[in-house]
């Protein structure tokens, strides 16, 4: 599996996690590069950075995706078999789009390479406290800098395929109240939409092979944000529908093999796969569902945007 592929995925799980999801963010990761002189100010008092031997699953004691979702739990942080990008991400309060102009400026090491995190902070901060800490921490150890400018990149624009119409899987949302901030796993309401209102989840398939994302009461802008990277098209995607208000939807596609959607067209015939796993070569692509489904289609244009650039990283120092 590709490094990026192995990265995104590990980010859908721990962002996009089956139930309960990281809540829609609201402030992008402006206001991190705002607080420098705070990051520098804060910082754990104890922290423990080392290689991942670990060959379980990756785990982290609270959501570490850019939205506002955390428990307080007395500073402490832990998390276990991660790429130091997911770290970087959390940190940064990276969402997709950022996340795909920021890869391919990293050393590959900071992609395949997995590291167990255990910090531990005075008092009982909040997660953008955390995101500081976590920063500090990633200039301590791995010498990180990054910074922020203006520059014109290819995206995609997201535009609705027939003026003023979405597709099957696409409504307003209806502010009926319905919204629990807890529900049962696996809890959904009429028209199969996760009950869960704010965040993104990954919801089970109809079918084995396929991927299936769902959400209530997000903005269009939300998902071309969040689904920018697990989508792996090469370039950032930029709501141009002129849906202002927040919608609900459901989204199920195809992904290649390695695990990604495909960027366009189906995905390369494979023999072999295909007699051991017939059923991973049927359904949509990611650009075929997003039309058929959403009623989006995908305009490549160039759009000048606020990205990161990465300074300078080193492999860590020893604890």
């Amino acid at each position: 599996m590709k490094p990026g592929a192995v990265v995104a995925l590990l980010i859908l799980a721990i962002v996009m996690a089956p139930w309960p999801a990281d809540a829609q963010s609201s402030g992008g990761n402006a206001s991190v590069f705002q607080s420098t002189a705070k990051a520098k100010e804060m910082a754990f008092d104890v922290a423990s950075v080392k290689p991942s031997k670990s060959s379980d699953r990756p785990y982290s004691n609270f959501s570490l995706g850019p939205g506002d979702a955390y428990v307080p739990n007395g500073g402490y942080f832990a998390a276990s078999n991660l790429p130091l990008f997911t770290y970087i991400a959390f940190a940064y309060k990276i969402q997709g789009n950022e996340g795909q102009y920021l890869l391919p400026q990293l050393p590959s090491w900071v992609i395949s390479e997995r590291f167990d995190i255990q910090a531990r902070a005075e008092g009982n901060p909040g997660k953008d406290d955390m995101r500081t800490m976590m920063r500090a921490l990633l200039a301590d150890r791995f010498k990180l800098k990054i910074h922020t400018e203006k520059r014109e990149i290819p995206v995609f624009e997201l535009v609705l395929t027939k003026p003023g119409k979405t597709g099957p899987q696409l409504r307003l949302h209806t502010d009926d109240g319905s919204c629990p901030t807890a529900p049962a796993p696996g809890q959904t309401v009429e028209g199969g939409f996760p009950a869960l209102c704010g965040g993104i989840l990954r919801m089970p398939p109809t079918a084995p092979g396929r991927m299936r994302l769902g959400a209530r009461k997000v903005t269009v802008a939300f998902i071309a944000d969040s689904v920018s990277l697990t989508a792996n098209l090469g370039r950032p995607m930029l709501d141009q529908t002129g849906i202002t208000g927040p919608v609900d939807f459901l989204l199920e596609f195809v992904p290649d093999s390695n695990g990604l959607p495909v960027a366009g067209g189906r995905p390369p015939s494979n023999p072999e796969r295909s007699d051991a796993h017939p059923d991973l070569q049927a359904g949509p692509t990611f650009q075929e569902a997003m039309r058929e489904q959403l009623g989006i289609k995908l305009q490549p244009q160039k759009s000048a945007m606020d990205v990161l650039v990465m300074d300078h990283i080193e492999y860590p120092s020893e604890n």
